[in-house]
């Protein structure tokens, strides 16, 4: 007798794969959240490279960021997906060129008012975008290329190219790091198609931290208190931890939400100029920074509508 046929079992539900979870309201605390960390942080880079070399305090910027990387690395996904990675010279890449732009930003804060400073690294995404037609091959219409025009403009009236901006170091050096960090964003772009964003952090933070670990024997300059041993720490603790807040505030909201909040960052660079050096920002910084921010804000809105993966503003503060 042929037994019948068995009944096929229930398939088991799949699954879910995560869910990105949107939280806008959350996601704008995140990001002012980010813009203040970060502004204090270059409160204390200013006030300490008129003590220490900055690449002394670059490397306690690196190096105590590697705390809050590790709590939040510990807390998602663990070490061994952190670590694991398939470009490890592009990596390597990333890392150089973000240092080279993260030195010379904080080496400006020395040479110019913090506010000035910070207006220059605005342009950062105006050199992405002219960047990105031939090291990623993304088509750059008429509109973004009209904004990036504009937005150059800007820069012409802050830094004025009549012989002053020739004479003046620290316009360059700005400017310098502004250029580097468009690299930055360039090799993070590239590196994100394939690696998380905590592995991104995470090897950008040890590689340059190793890189100035074999500097710091040839500039180094014992802290002089445990004051000055705590405010080097803590640029450190600030930095990662606002890049960890920035990085929240991307996954919880649009871009084109959040990232014109980024832009607070020259209210609290002016605010803090004002109070502890008596810095006022000038006519021309002021019209110049302005048509920057809203050419900057035009590509973010192009990009968004193109589906592009976007790329945040610049941080003011030499930013992961």
């Amino acid at each position: 007798m042929t037994a019948p046929p068995l009944s096929p079992a229930p398939a088991r539900p799949a699954t879910p794969r995560h869910i990105r979870v949107e939280n806008i309201p959350l996601g704008i605390v995140m990001m002012l959240g980010s813009v203040l960390l970060f502004s204090v942080m270059n409160v204390l880079v200013k006030l300490l490279s008129e003590t220490y070399p900055v690449i002394e305090v670059t490397f306690f910027r690196n190096a105590m960021a590697l705390i809050p990387v590790a709590v939040v690395i510990s807390l998602q996904g663990g070490w061994i997906n952190s670590l694991r990675t398939e470009r490890p010279m592009g990596h390597v890449w990333r890392s150089v060129v973000g240092l080279t732009a993260m030195s010379l930003t904080f080496w400006s804060f020395n040479l110019l008012p913090l506010g000035d400073a910070v207006a220059l690294n605005f342009s950062a995404p105006l050199f992405l975008t002219a960047l990105s037609v031939p090291l990623l091959g993304e088509k750059v219409g008429i509109h973004r290329w009209s904004a990036v025009l504009v937005g150059f403009v800007g820069v012409l009236i802050m830094v004025r190219p009549s012989g002053e901006m020739l004479t003046h170091l620290g316009a360059l050096v700005a400017l310098g790091a502004a250029f580097c960090q468009s690299f930055a964003m360039v090799a993070i772009r590239q590196l994100s198609k394939t690696e998380h964003a905590n592995t991104i952090v995470f090897y950008f933070t040890a590689i340059t931290t190793l890189i100035l670990a074999l500097v710091m024997p040839f500039v180094w300059i014992t802290p002089h208190s445990l004051t000055d041993l705590a405010l080097l720490s803590a640029t450190g603790v600030l930095g990662g931890g606002a890049q960890l807040f920035l990085t929240r505030a991307y996954s919880l909201a649009p871009a084109a939400v959040v990232a014109p909040f980024n832009y607070a960052s020259l209210l609290w660079a002016v605010l803090f100029g004002w109070m502890l050096w008596g810095e006022m920002p000038t006519l021309h910084m002021v019209l110049g920074a302005a048509v920057v921010a809203v050419s900057g804000l035009y590509i973010l809105h192009r990009e968004t509508r193109r589906r592009l993966p976007p790329t945040p503003p610049a941080m003011g503060g030499g930013g992961d």
